[in-house]
């Protein structure tokens, strides 16, 4: 090889050879600095792609986790609301069975009366006034909660219906499995006056439907309740495994950097010196013109 000062082809290669130790190095800080191993698209954009997927997924979920608890919140009042109902109704009962007897008097059946006329007028106060983040519970009209993962197919809707309960009705709202929907009217108490034994003997049958009515929904809302329930555990464990996989492409590994970090730190001391050597051989041209 001749000697020549035009073109220092050595000192070219050890320049080239350290510029891109030093990217290695700087980007090997920065994964073990950051905690992740890719802080832009150039370090993986294919990872970076799937892992911006995969958080719109754990985005979706946890938020559908959130809707079926918001969910299980409302039917769990409005069970709350309806226990109390059927203890209400206990109580009639136990008046409109005292009432149906004729040894009492008349002061004493006006008194089971007045009581039971309140117990219905307190049924109707649960029914207006039982609420759920400001709005009421009681409705004949379903009540949709979204569990999704972020798309389409995967996006299921869970409609539930806690029915309409008012002092004159005690609704009661079913599904057949057709998917109809239709609704039973529930037993007029507000009519049955227990001043006389035959009225109150009326008033027991129909005390007695209705609070089978009263236990037919709380049935159907336990149904709906454990359905939220499920869809939210697996909402919930669906997140898990996406936030692991999710790590398991950005999380940096380091075992491999502080490897790579010690290597690229030997290469660096090593390139600049390689690089200091090319550059000193150009010097010695000089001791030729001596």
């Amino acid at each position: 090889m001749s000697l020549g000062i035009l073109t220092n082809v050595a000192a070219t290669y050890a320049e080239n050879n350290l510029n891109q130790t030093q990217n290695s190095l700087q980007t090997v800080l920065q994964q073990l600095s950051s905690g992740s191993r890719i802080n832009s698209g150039a370090d993986d954009a294919a990872g970076l792609s799937v892992s911006d997927g995969l958080a719109a997924n754990e985005a979706a979920l946890t938020q559908s986790a959130q809707n079926a608890q918001n969910g299980v919140g409302l039917l769990q009042t409005a069970d709350g609301a309806l226990s109390q109902v059927t203890n209400l109704l206990d109580r009639a009962t136990t008046l409109a069975t005292e009432a149906s007897n004729g040894g009492l008097t008349t002061a004493q059946s006006t008194a089971a009366d007045t009581e039971f006329q309140s117990i219905v007028t307190e049924i109707g106060n649960i029914g207006s006034n039982t609420n759920f983040n400001s709005t009421n519970v009681f409705s004949g009209t379903a009540t949709n909660f979204v569990v999704s993962d972020g798309t389409t197919a995967g996006t299921t809707t869970i409609a539930a219906t806690t029915g309409a309960l008012s002092s004159s009705s005690v609704g009661l709202t079913v599904t057949d499995t057709a998917g109809v929907v239709t609704t039973a009217a529930g037993e007029d108490l507000s009519t049955s006056n227990l001043a006389t034994a035959a009225a109150a003997s009326t008033a027991l049958g129909k005390i007695t439907t209705a609070i089978a009515d009263v236990s037919a929904q709380r049935g159907s809302l336990g149904a709906s309740i454990n359905q939220l329930n499920a869809a939210a555990n697996v909402a919930s464990s669906e997140e898990v495994n996406l936030s692991s996989a999710q790590s398991s492409i950005l999380s940096t590994n380091y075992g491999q950097a502080t490897s790579d970090l010690a290597k690229f730190q030997v290469l660096s001391q090593t390139g600049i010196s390689a690089l200091a050597q090319a550059n000193s051989v150009q010097q010695e041209i000089l001791k030729l013109l001596q």
